[in-house]
């Protein structure tokens, strides 16, 4: 079976031609943003490694921040892009509402880069109350607009974005229908593809998330443009981490809703709703609004019932959505006649990654080793591990699929091999210096380690050896994709 051509497993109508031309665009804003983010990361590395003559911290903490939010921004963007086009098998999306959000996505990275590379803005990712207002002269004010300005058309874009792919799921299948709540009751008509439903599940957290990101940005702008006025730092807290958590957790719902969609091409069988997809996905909506509060746990002045429940959501969210996963799509392989090409493997080793990071989650998330882990290089360690050998593998895998369904080419079995290689002992070789570290008692944020803690520049130096190495893989990965892309760009 021909694995770009699932038309024998769902009901698919072909993108049109201004779909695929805008698509490609977005794959070629990752192929440009992606390695230049991770050669950031390198350059922090190296700078904890003590291979630099010293990165001063004021660049170590802007450049922080611009990779830290350039990455969660750049992946769910690819992966909004990358859901767009496989949902037009059932819904029409509207062009202009795309064509929108990269405007404004351009606009808000425009931005970004000036605030952190040319003012020095270094609050981080997560810019935590009151720190993007007392900066103490690290960098000047107009710095401070041009992110709140940033961050303002970025999320005003992507709300509507969302709002629109809303919409257009909403127009076919009612919302209980895209809920899949009568398979709940044993009925399963009308069918209700897995993507329709994680789509619908993801989009109505991410409408929670990014409203939460807008209250957070008018209260700093409140404060920062009226005399006198003073934000509740511990609101500003919850909301900031609400907005992040769910958009970060949203981001690889989306790679595993194209996932559902994309693999059973390769496999030749059917993924399909059932009753116990149906309440795993219920319950992930549910419970992904609530686990945030594992974020919580050093702020003993918060009512004592937010502790237990982030403990306990914490513990939940990590089953019904990934064990159902996994044993679909372990089903969907066993003893089926796979075409293993360089996108279903990195689908594949996407799911792989999820899981690793999401245990790393989970021990992070049980308070009594959170009072350890809370600011050590545990958290990037398993934040990196979902994401980066997770969502990131599997968006990966979706824009090769992409691209040779566009522009079929003849592919390289051993070139595919070296790439997933190089992809796989790099990723996890930079991974396990965190979590290493972590273990140590390593604390994260550091431009550099005091001799006290030597074990941080060790780590640091032996993972900048591994980032080396995915950087090779990326460089094949984007070399293959890359033909297909170019040939698919001009094509009529």
């Amino acid at each position: 079976m021909n694995p770009t051509n699932s038309s024998t497993i769902t009901t698919s109508n072909p993108p049109t031609a201004a779909l695929r031309r805008l698509t490609l665009v977005w794959v070629g804003i990752m192929f440009l943003l992606f390695p230049i983010l991770t050669l950031l990361g390198l350059l922090m590395r190296a700078g904890q490694a003590n291979w630099l003559h010293k990165l001063p911290p004021e660049y170590f903490y802007a450049v922080m921040t611009l990779h830290g939010l350039g990455m969660v921004g750049l992946w769910f963007v690819a992966a909004m892009a990358g859901l767009s086009y496989v949902l037009t098998r059932y819904v029409r999306v509207s062009l202009w509402v795309s064509r929108l959000a990269l405007a404004m996505t351009l606009l808000g990275v425009g931005l970004l880069i000036a605030c952190t590379l040319v003012g020095r803005f270094g609050a981080g990712w997560y810019f935590l109350y009151p720190l993007p207002l007392r900066s103490g002269g690290a960098w000047p004010a107009w710095a401070t607009g041009a992110f709140f300005a940033a961050i303002g058309v970025l999320g005003v874009g992507w709300l509507i974005w969302v709002i629109d792919l809303l919409r257009a799921v909403s127009r076919r299948y009612p919302l209980n229908a895209a809920l899949a709540w009568h398979y709940l009751r044993g009925r399963t008509e009308p069918e209700v593809p897995p993507v329709i439903l994680i789509t619908t599940v993801s989009l109505i957290a991410l409408l929670a998330a990014l409203t939460s990101g807008v209250i957070v940005l008018v209260l700093f702008l409140t404060e920062w443009l009226k005399s006198g006025f003073t934000n509740d730092a511990l609101l500003m807290k919850n909301l900031t981490f609400f907005f992040g958590h769910l958009l970060v957790n949203i981001t690889l719902y989306l790679g595993v809703a194209i996932l559902y969609e994309l693999m059973p091409g390769y496999c030749g069988r059917p993924w399909k709703t059932n009753r116990n997809v149906a309440i795993a996905w219920n319950m992930v909506l549910l419970l992904v609004i609530f686990a945030f509060f594992h974020h919580l746990y050093m702020d003993f002045v918060q009512l004592r019932a937010f502790q237990v429940i982030g403990q306990i959501t914490s513990y939940l969210q990590s089953v019904p959505a990934a064990v159902v996963t996994i044993f679909g799509l372990l089903a969907l392989v066993y003893r089926a006649n796979v075409r293993w090409t360089l996108g279903s493997l990195l689908l594949f080793l996407g799911v792989l990654g999820w899981v690793i990071g999401g245990i790393g989650a989970v021990i992070d998330s049980t308070i009594v080793a959170n009072l350890r882990f809370h600011n050590m290089l545990w958290v990037p360690a398993h934040f990196h591990t979902y994401y980066l050998m997770g969502v990131v593998l599997m968006i990966m895998g979706a824009v090769y699929h992409i691209c040779q369904e566009l522009a079929p080419l003849p592919e390289n079995p051993q070139r595919t091999k070296v790439t997933v290689a190089l992809l796989s002992v790099g990723g996890y070789g930079f991974l396990l210096m965190f979590y290493y570290a972590g273990a140590h008692s390593v604390p994260r944020r550091y431009a550099d380690y005091p001799e006290i803690l030597a074990k941080g520049t060790t780590s640091a130096q032996v993972s900048t050896f591994f980032i080396v190495l995915f950087l090779a893989g990326l460089a094949l990965y984007l070399w293959e994709t890359g033909k297909r892309w170019r040939k698919a760009l001009f094509l009529p």
